[in-house]
């Protein structure tokens, strides 16, 4: 499964599969790792903002199937910092 902005993933969450829109996928140069930002498809906010929930994981393809893609937490302040720093930077670049 090449992963793609736009795709449809399905995440299990407490033991429920939830469906995710991928909305940003990130390869940074100076890193070894992917990541990639989801939000959830079919929420919407209830005060009524244009704001959506997001998430970020970092993400290992292990080949095409629909399984063979592997999501992991992120760990670290730096890896926390790089997804906001590069989600400012695709905003601003929006603006």
């Amino acid at each position: 499964m090449a992963l793609d902005v736009n795709d449809r993933i399905v995440i299990p969450v407490d033991g429920e599969e939830h469906l995710f829109e991928v909305r940003y996928i990130f390869e940074p140069d100076h890193s070894e790792h992917a990541y990639v930002v989801v939000v959830p498809v079919g929420e919407t906010e209830e005060d009524g903002s244009d704001e959506e929930e997001a998430f970020a994981f970092r993400f290992i393809e292990h080949g095409d199937g629909e399984d063979d893609l592997e999501l992991f937490a992120l760990e670290t302040d730096e890896e926390w910092d790089m997804i906001e720093e590069m989600l400012d930077a695709v905003q601003q670049m929006e603006e």
